[in-house]
């Protein structure tokens, strides 16, 4: 009776420790049978480390010919060297019949993707319009330019953000996307820009002399360039003065400022007519108190007795 039990007992304990060995009989097999491909795996691993390193060494001597922004550098280096990491990894899990692992990490990849997508449209647009600015080049650092109302010279730039810093002395922090979407007007990549002054002379001048003296006086000035395309033109009769457009190029940017050379084309211009006896009238009023039955100011008795004359 007794041994009856004790043999019951032993083949419990006995066919679960044969299920044991066989699992690592099979999984001994196994290992056994994967070494080649382990190998193989470790091999193409360190062959794919070796590759991506040089294929980002030889983008980046490529990418420095044609552009020196180095966030961008960086960040394509970057991407090609773990796309290239990524393709050997897939090829390693396949050789070591994971197939079910590679699915599973392409579909993970997927709704991640997706899901950040979503999340960050506004980062990703800016990013976008980052690399877009850095191949096209509208501006570099150290121009001045006009984006979206503010104007400055533009200190530094990423794949982000484009910071000016604006002639108050404040620094605007402008997304790319606003910078890709918006009219930029680069002041610096010409070289030269145009002053425009309105200026009046009086009825008595004689306005050929006027013209002839206000374009000598501007070609007479430093830092006055393009003098052949310097444009005068008479604009009409004002109430009190012949109104005239003078619009004249100077050397941009530069010393003096923009502010500063009209400034001093201004200063030019008001001596060389003090100097030549041509006015610049101010407005004129004249009060007529004899219109309709009113009394003419002349025929008027003003005096300390009248009341017109009292306190």
């Amino acid at each position: 009776m007794q041994e009856g039990k004790l043999n019951s007992v032993g083949k419990e304990i006995k066919e679960p420790l044969e299920v044991i060995a066989n699992k690592f009989t099979v999984w001994f097999d196994t290992f056994v049978d994967m070494i080649p491909n382990m190998l193989l795996s470790v091999i193409l691993f360190i062959l794919f480390v070796v590759v991506s390193k040089l294929s980002r060494k030889v983008f980046i001597k490529i990418f420095q010919k044609s552009s020196d922004n180095k966030a961008l550098e960086n960040l394509f280096a970057t991407i090609i060297y773990y796309s290239m990491m990524g393709i050997g990894i897939f090829i390693i899990l396949d050789i070591l019949n994971l197939d079910k692992a590679v699915t599973s990490l392409l579909a993970g990849v997927g709704v991640v993707g997706l899901a950040l997508g979503f999340a960050f449209q506004d980062i990703a647009a800016n990013f976008v319009s980052g690399v877009i600015l850095a191949f096209r080049k509208p501006f570099l650092v150290g121009d001045i330019i006009k984006v979206g109302g503010y104007m400055g010279e533009v200190t530094r730039t990423n794949l982000r953000v484009s910071v000016i810093e604006t002639f108050q002395g404040q620094e605007v922090y402008i997304p790319n996307k606003d910078v890709l979407s918006n009219p930029i007007e680069n002041f610096s990549v010409l070289g030269t820009r145009r002053i425009d002054l309105a200026v009046g002379v009086s009825y008595g001048d004689d306005l050929k002399t006027v013209k002839s003296l206000v374009l000598e006086t501007l070609n007479n000035l430093d830092y006055v360039v393009r003098k052949e395309d310097m444009i005068f033109t008479y604009t009409g009769y004002g109430d009190s003065s012949i109104n005239f457009d003078i619009k004249f190029w100077i050397k941009y940017p530069t010393e003096p400022s923009f502010l500063e050379m009209r400034s001093n084309a201004i200063i030019a211009i008001k001596e060389a007519f003090d100097q030549n006896d041509i006015t610049i009238p101010f407005p004129i009023r004249t009060l007529d108190f004899g219109i309709k039955g009113g009394e003419k100011l002349s025929e008027m008795n003003i005096g300390p007795n009248n009341s017109l004359g009292s306190k």
